[in-house]
């Protein structure tokens, strides 16, 4: 049986480009799992029960090296449950969500919560301690408990249709894009000021040249996510910058060349 939404109806479906895209490159899946994870402090952490059972409940962390580290109670049933049974994993949403929720980006990371020894320890604690500074208060109590969980698998989703899963060692090796936090002050302006190159963007480099409206949606590293309307309907497009960046400070100089290399001739 095909795994697919079978005949959509009525409901709009997503046009192609009718040109090739310039240049498609994006942060891997591990890259944009480590983004997630450094973008908030708070999760929904899934351990299991006596019973077997599933068992979710809120907690904050910090992330050493990207792994995430928890400060829970034995009085906490998941502090139980992890003293039992160490298998867990965590549920992370992006703190900004778009008016439809499952259109937002999220992240379920996957494995083994460990007890961190030695100069381990020391780091754990000063990680979570800078992440949740409100943790001062009670972790070092006697029934507080600081955890790493061990990543074995990182799934992160983009919104619809636009999800992929990283291994223990892509995630360990991958980084937070640098841009991605920073960016809603030059997207907003890109937005209100420079409309018209957008869509430029959109009909020169973005597949899309019957294009009549386009939407900056999100800024990377290696460039833009266009939102575009056509007459065919709405798509989301990417636009690569020429040459990838690392700082935000660069974003302006990065947006400027690409509407100079979109200017119809």
């Amino acid at each position: 049986m095909a795994l697919d939404h079978g005949d959509p109806g009525d409901a709009p479906s997503t046009p192609p480009p009718l040109t090739p895209i310039a240049i498609t490159t994006r942060p891997s899946a591990a890259d944009e799992a480590r983004t997630v994870a450094a973008a908030t402090n708070t999760a929904t952490l899934a351990t299991l029960s006596a019973d077997g059972g599933p068992w979710a409940s809120f907690v904050t962390y910090g992330l050493l090296a990207g792994q995430p580290v928890l400060c829970v109670s034995r009085m906490a049933e998941h502090g139980r449950n992890l003293a039992a049974d160490p298998r867990a994993s965590l549920s992370i949403v992006t703190p900004e969500l778009p008016e439809d929720p499952l259109a937002g980006t999220r992240l379920t990371l996957a494995g083994v919560a460990e007890r961190p020894q030695g100069e381990e320890a020391v780091a754990a604690r000063a990680a979570h301690l800078a992440a949740v500074p409100a943790a001062k208060t009670y972790i070092d109590f006697s029934d507080f408990t600081v955890w790493v969980l061990r990543v074995q698998r990182a799934r992160w989703v983009g919104g619809y249709g636009r999800m992929d899963s990283a291994t223990a060692d892509e995630y360990a090796a991958a980084q937070a894009d640098p841009i991605i936090p920073g960016a809603a002050r030059a997207i907003a302006h890109l937005n209100d000021d420079h409309a018209d190159a957008l869509l430029d963007m959109a009909h020169v480099r973005g597949g899309y040249p019957d294009a009549t409206a386009a939407v900056c949606e999100r800024a990377d590293r290696f460039g833009l996510d266009l939102r575009v309307t056509t007459p065919r309907g709405i798509a989301v497009t990417r636009i690569g910058y020429l040459t990838p960046i690392d700082s935000i400070a660069d974003l302006r100089t990065a947006t400027v060349d690409l509407a100079r290399a979109s200017r119809p001739e």
